[in-house]
């Protein structure tokens, strides 16, 4: 079950509760924080790569926000891309990594377009592509958008109906793995939402990720969000492939809290294997604080080399990123 945890940090409102995790974090829409936010990033933190940041064209920006709306939690920043960028950047953010997901086939080349644009408007930006698994020719639309200079690949299983050994998929794997380009996949059970098409819990599985990790070993996979909620299975997967990275995108921000079945909480996935592991916030698709999560990394007295490596260096090996 979900539950408030008593005592939460820092004297704000605690953790979400409202659904079985049978049903799925999202079996109702959830509430927004109203927690407060700091100006700018703590001056004592190591440059900050956020590696979970969304951008869209503008209308389909606003029809995400309406899905979330109806299914998932009141977005706290309706900010445009340019926007969101130019907010991070304001507040100390060092270098963003844009993702974003094609909702139907069709859509990629165009939103492809789109990123890359933005991301040559900008040095510190990285943007990566997106593909549909049903869209014609998923190796040819990549390698367009390799040229257009976007860097990797963004899927979501649970907006695009697909399990990660998907057969579909195998065409995509190949080309990411032949020309050494990172793949991010939501490939995590959670948040389960009756907003979706598809059921993630029936799609996704940590074992179904092992197996792409088998069949790929050179192919650079990142799960975000720890791999909510199957923490111990990533945990297990992160410290036995050298092919897996994770992201911690909303898992330490203490907006959700789990009776883990497996007595695995999140920051136990994160230093299994620290140097495997990104910082990344969602933003702007946020119900709290922009800074809340980093906030609680900051206190969790990480030592220098530890606390670097997850704000900027995992990120900068995995994107190719030069962050000083």
């Amino acid at each position: 079950m979900i539950h408030p945890v008593p005592g939460a940090p820092l004297d704000e409102p605690p953790p979400i509760c409202l659904a079985s995790l049978g049903e799925g974090f999202l079996a109702k829409p959830l509430p927004g924080l109203d927690d407060p936010e700091g100006a700018r990033l703590p001056e004592a933190l190591p440059p900050v790569v956020d590696a979970h940041v969304h951008i869209f064209p503008p209308r389909l920006f606003e029809a995400l926000w309406r899905w979330f709306d109806t299914w998932g939690w009141p977005i706290r920043y309706r900010l445009h891309a340019e926007q969101t960028l130019d907010f991070l950047r304001a507040r100390g953010v060092r270098h963003m990594v844009a993702l974003h997901y094609a909702h139907k086939p069709g859509m990629a080349r165009a939103l492809n377009a789109f990123v890359a644009e933005v991301a040559a408007r900008h040095d510190d930006v990285t943007a990566v592509a997106t593909v549909h698994p049903d869209d014609d020719d998923p190796a040819g639309i990549l390698r367009d958008a390799f040229a257009l200079g976007l860097r990797g690949v963004k899927l979501h299983c649970h907006v695009q109906c697909f399990a990660p050994d998907d057969p579909r998929l195998e065409p995509i794997y190949a080309a990411c793995a032949a020309l050494g380009q990172p793949m991010v996949v939501h490939a995590g059970r959670e948040p389960k939402s009756p907003g979706y098409a598809c059921d993630p819990h029936a799609l996704c599985a940590a074992e179904r990720v092992e197996a792409v990790l088998r069949a790929y070993p050179a192919l650079k996979l990142c799960v975000p969000h720890l791999g909510f909620d199957e923490f111990a299975g990533y945990q297990r997967l992160v410290e036995q492939y050298d092919n897996l990275w994770l992201d911690t995108t909303m898992t330490l921000a203490d907006y959700f809290h789990v009776d883990y079945v497996q007595g695995t909480p999140p920051r136990r996935v994160m230093e299994a294997r620290p140097e495997r592991v990104l910082y990344g916030t969602d933003f702007p698709n946020l119900p709290y604080a922009w800074d809340r999560e980093v906030v609680r990394v900051a206190r969790m007295g990480l030592d220098e080399q530890r606390l670097a490596r997850l704000l900027h260096g995992a990120a900068s090996e995995l994107f190719g990123l030069e962050v000083a």
